[in-house]
């Protein structure tokens, strides 16, 4: 394996590119849909660097970096990359805290007159449809003494020159601090850096689990245990905030807590919630809402080709990133309530993220088979945005959708086996209100587990292990291998 320097951006592109997972575009390309447009097309494919952009000398787009689970885990040194949330859990469990520095190669420039975000940096337009451009691949930075090191992606969009709108999920770290500092009448200062690590990109899309990551968490000490090494950071210069030093890109500013605005022209002119937004992580058309104000005090990035980094909320990075934090942190909370009955936990790809999770169990006693209701309870009061909860056997490989639908097919019976969670009901403290796209939505449950008393129902057979060698030639092995879908290689590699 090639060496690599995952503590920066810049140095897992070199990795990359020695392992192939790097496609460059020397060709130009326009940030007004091109970028988005050339990005959709290639999901799930190499990480891509653009290094033309129009409008933009001397600055390049990174889009991707997250895109393929084989290649995450390549980046983490991690064998599989359904074990990346086991990496993800021992770096929660044993943080490693930022280091401070007196600056970094983000503050190389530092523009603090007549600032003008999208004239300085490529923001993208995702859709012909998007009010502007949206800038979504920044993880913004709350430091402070209370509040430890706070990291998470944001949609943020400049109506202005300098300011803009940033939106946040409910129930989020984020939000709570902004209502802390609501409270005592002051604004909330914090720095958006662009390209820093891709463990940081990691750690920021998560938070969602705030019973094992709660407010005030260390948050970049997690980021600092996956990459091996603490997170380099320097004091912003125009705010009380710190900056990730290997960031490309810095907007400095404030969230100003007094005072609200619509993401949207067409939506504060309107004053609802019906104007488009951009495609979100569900897959639907997101909406324009309400929400807080950024006031951005200052601009740093690198000298020398600054990267921007594009993400794409309706693609396959989030669901790799989050696997880092999320479900390394569901799967520590449910085997501290029931010590080893959850064997894996995921969210396919279809599921979109956080809409919907995947639970594998190992039931050795009757009891547990007692514990799968309250197991779909204490998902749902981890995850507030979750909607639908599938529980399955250790036999069923829940990295594979047509594996988790035979289950759901051949193992749930509806009248016994599907819970229904009206909106509005209240789980652990919280409401249970599940926003869909358009209004709020039921929560559902599938116990696609097999029943306790009737395992002999349920075995699935067991065909031979040959030696197809004997009959066929290497090269007829690999043909028939192409042929095959996905989920045929993975019933013969289990061979039942």
């Amino acid at each position: 394996m090639a060496n690599k320097d995952i503590t920066s951006c810049r140095g897992i592109l070199d990795f990359l590119k020695e392992e192939g997972e790097l496609l460059t575009v020397d060709k130009e390309v326009d940030p007004m849909h091109e970028v988005s447009g050339i990005t959709k097309a290639f999901d799930n494919g190499p990480a891509l660097l653009f290094e033309n952009v129009k409008g933009y000398p001397g600055q390049r787009i990174l889009a991707h970096l997250f895109s393929r689970g084989e290649r995450v885990a390549k980046i983490f040194d991690v064998a599989d990359h359904r074990k990346l949330k086991f990496k993800g859990l021992e770096a929660i469990k044993n943080p490693m805290p930022p280091k401070v520095v007196d600056s970094g190669p983000c503050q190389e420039v530092v523009i603090t007159d007549n600032i003008d975000v999208l004239k300085t940096m490529p923001v993208i337009k995702h859709t012909e449809t998007d009010p502007g451009r949206i800038l979504g691949g920044g993880q913004v930075y709350i430091s402070a003494k209370d509040i430890g090191h706070c990291i998470s992606f944001k949609r943020v969009h400049f109506r202005g020159k300098d300011w803009a709108s940033m939106a946040f999920n409910p129930g989020g770290h984020f939000e709570y601090w902004v209502l802390e500092r609501r409270k005592e009448r002051q604004n909330l200062p914090l720095t958006i850096n662009i390209c820093p690590s891709p463990a940081v990109q990691g750690v920021s899309a998560g938070g969602l689990v705030p019973m094992v990551i709660p407010p005030g968490s260390d948050e970049l000490g997690i980021a600092g245990a996956l990459q091996g090494a603490p997170v380099e950071i320097c004091k912003a210069k125009t705010v009380d905030a710190y900056a990730i030093a290997n960031s490309e890109w810095v907007i400095e500013g404030y969230v100003d807590t007094s005072q609200t605005v619509w993401e949207s022209d067409e939506a504060e002119s309107k004053k609802d919630f019906s104007t488009p937004f951009f495609p979100e992580y569900h897959g639907h058309e997101g909406r324009a809402r309400i929400t807080y104000k950024f006031q951005a005090t200052a601009i740093t990035h690198r000298r020398d080709n600054p990267i921007y980094y594009v993400a794409l909320a309706h693609s396959f990075e989030y669901p790799y990133m989050q696997t880092l934090t999320n479900h390394a942190a569901l799967y520590d909370l449910f085997n501290r309530q029931w010590p080893g009955l959850v064997v894996d936990v995921n969210s396919l790809q279809c599921m979109k993220g956080w809409n919907g999770l995947v639970i594998q169990v190992r039931k050795q006693k009757r009891r547990d088979a007692e514990h799968i209701t309250n197991l779909f309870m204490a998902a749902w009061a981890a995850v507030s945005a979750l909607r639908m909860v599938i529980i399955v056997d250790d036999d069923v490989d829940i990295y594979n959708a047509d594996e988790v639908l035979w289950a759901l097919n051949t193992r749930v019976n509806p009248k016994e086996d599907l819970i229904l969670v009206p909106p509005g009901t209240r789980i652990a403290g919280q409401s249970g209100e599940v926003v869909g796209p358009v209004s709020p939505v039921w929560r559902m449950g599938f116990d696609a587990t097999i029943p306790w008393d009737s395992r002999w129902q349920y075995w699935r057979g067991e065909f031979p292990e040959v030696k197809l060698e004997n009959w066929f030639t290497p090269e007829e092995i690999g043909q028939v291998r192409s042929m095959q879908s996905e989920y045929a290689r993975l019933i013969a590699e289990k061979r039942v």
